[in-house]
């Protein structure tokens, strides 16, 4: 037992260690693990994108395309620097599930199913905003990075670990388990919150009215289906995600009505 502490705590020193080598900031403040250049992670992206668009059927119809477009394009523009220099794609994929994302290189998937719950222009803008503030806070090449650092802990410990090789699996396994659940899930639900918070002010400056994400999380909660307990999850429960969002919507709010005198009032329909 005193030897399996031993290894948890050099596994968790690896990971401070490449914390203090590797530190970046997310647009929200929050200290990030960034070990992969964000070059990389556009080609991983486009590559994906591509194999996306090739192995699941595309949406046709014109009108979904427009709209979905329209509500992306708005979003968009409100980009700053770098991902406003760059071109984004948007591609609407028929596919029953209630999903979108967008992916870094510049490249936006929305399923038709998200139809059902983003049940007008503002709702989908939450999402739309929300997927793409996974991009700008870099949150694919920290989830890489955090990986990287939890793999390299562990084969850093199966490299010193002694014993029998039932007794050195059996160890591995818990620190795998350590790794997976105290690393990697965490900051998971961390990077759905952060998202929700930037496509919150990136919704609202583009005219969207951002009370409606509220609405929007409502509809995804009543289209059911068996969901893990928070603490095991990816995604924040849905009251938190709720709960977080009314105690930003001031500042979304003024945001929003600044948008509305500058005059941008988007008009997406179905």
């Amino acid at each position: 037992m005193k030897h399996s502490r031993n290894l948890i705590r050099l596994l968790q020193w690896v990971v401070v260690a490449l914390l203090l080598f590797a530190c970046a900031t997310s647009p929200t403040g929050r200290k990030q693990l960034i070990l992969l250049p964000d070059s990389q992670m556009d080609q991983l992206g486009l590559a994906s994108y591509a194999e996306m668009k090739k192995s699941q059927p595309i949406e046709r119809d014109g009108t979904s395309n427009a709209y979905v477009s329209c509500v992306a394009r708005a979003i968009t523009n409100e980009l700053t620097g770098k991902w406003a220099q760059q071109p984004w794609e948007v591609t609407v994929f028929k596919d029953d599930s209630a999903n979108a994302f967008a992916l870094p290189g510049g490249k936006i998937g929305v399923h038709t199913g998200l139809f059902k719950a983003a049940q007008n222009q503002h709702q989908l803008a939450a999402v739309l905003g929300h997927e793409v503030g996974h991009v700008l806070a870099r949150h694919s090449n920290e989830r890489v990075s955090t990986n990287l650092a939890a793999q390299t802990g562990l084969q850093i410990t199966a490299a010193v670990l002694t014993g029998s090789e039932a007794k050195r699996q059996g160890i591995m396994a818990a620190l795998g388990l350590g790794a997976q659940f105290g690393v990697i899930l965490p900051f998971s639900r961390t990077h759905e919150s952060e998202a929700d918070l930037i496509g919150l002010k990136l919704m609202a400056k583009a005219g969207f009215d951002p009370r409606e994400s509220v609405t929007l999380w409502q509809n995804m909660g009543k289209l059911g289906g068996g969901k893990p307990p928070e603490f095991l999850s990816t995604h924040p429960s849905g009251k938190t995600r709720i709960r977080d969002l009314n105690k930003a919507m001031p500042e979304a709010l003024a945001l929003y009505q600044e948008a509305q005198r500058k005059g941008k009032h988007p008009s997406c329909k179905r």
